[in-house]
């Protein structure tokens, strides 16, 4: 019989051996109060197969919390991170996770006042989404890795917007740029966030802030839509030869 089995009264015990209650004792599992880790953070929350599993907090030692869902050891769900600046804290992110990034729906607060709100894959921008810049400014549209791309518009703070095509964070492919401060709009295409070929037209000029002295004249060109749509093409090719 192996000595860890005793005999007590008529029943046979099977007692843990020593090595096994201590390891049990370490795992962690369940609801747990604040536990301090080796590396300065301190967790409250819930573990399983001692790792930070379900609802937790932690409060990093870099001064950083994280109160949200847990998974496997990472931030996996939805949960809020913040920085304790001067004794208070500032909050940077609200929404989901997965795998310990940003992925899914969220809402990125930056030091500078700027604020990001949209979707989010891999830790990046992209999908649809919605960034307030510090100098006024609105875009509302397409994310790709962490720049404008897709279909967008971007509203500045004078009011003038572009409304079109976007690759790689600059205006690239078809677009409309109206300058209601001048009462003028420009249709056309865009390269790397330069246009290269369209048209300008006068857009409710008469009640514009600062409207241009002398209306656009009109200019009769013959096959005017071809010459338009060659140029664009010969432009847009150029721009994938380059790339």
């Amino acid at each position: 019989m192996p000595l860890s089995n005793k005999v007590k009264g008529h029943g046979l015990i099977d007692e843990m051996p020593r090595p096994r209650q201590l390891e049990k004792a370490a795992n962690r599992e369940g609801m747990r109060k604040t536990l301090h880790e080796a590396n300065g953070d301190k967790y409250t929350g819930e573990w399983h197969l001692d790792k930070r599993h379900g609802k937790g907090t932690c409060v990093y030692k870099n001064g950083g919390v994280y109160d949200g869902d847990w998974a496997s050891g990472v931030r996996h769900g939805y949960g809020v991170k913040s920085m304790i600046t001067s004794g208070a804290p500032r909050k940077e992110y609200a929404g989901n996770w997965v795998n310990d990034r940003k992925d899914g729906y969220g809402t990125l607060y930056y030091k500078n006042g700027e604020v990001y709100d949209g979707e989010w894959f891999d830790g990046k921008r992209s999908g649809w989404g919605r960034m307030s810049y510090e100098d006024g400014s609105v875009y509302e549209g397409g994310w790709l890795s962490g720049k404008r791309s897709g279909l967008g518009l971007l509203v500045l703070s004078n009011e003038n917007r572009y409304e079109g095509e976007w690759e790689d964070g600059d205006k690239h492919g078809d677009g409309k740029f109206f300058y209601l401060d001048k009462g003028q709009l420009y249709i056309g295409t865009w390269v790397r966030g330069t246009a290269k070929c369209g048209e300008m037209i006068d857009l409710q000029r008469q009640y514009a802030e600062d409207p241009t002295m002398y209306p656009i004249p009109k200019i009769e060109l013959k096959d005017a839509a071809e010459i338009l749509a060659a140029a664009r093409a010969e432009h847009l090719e150029a721009a994938a030869q380059v790339e």
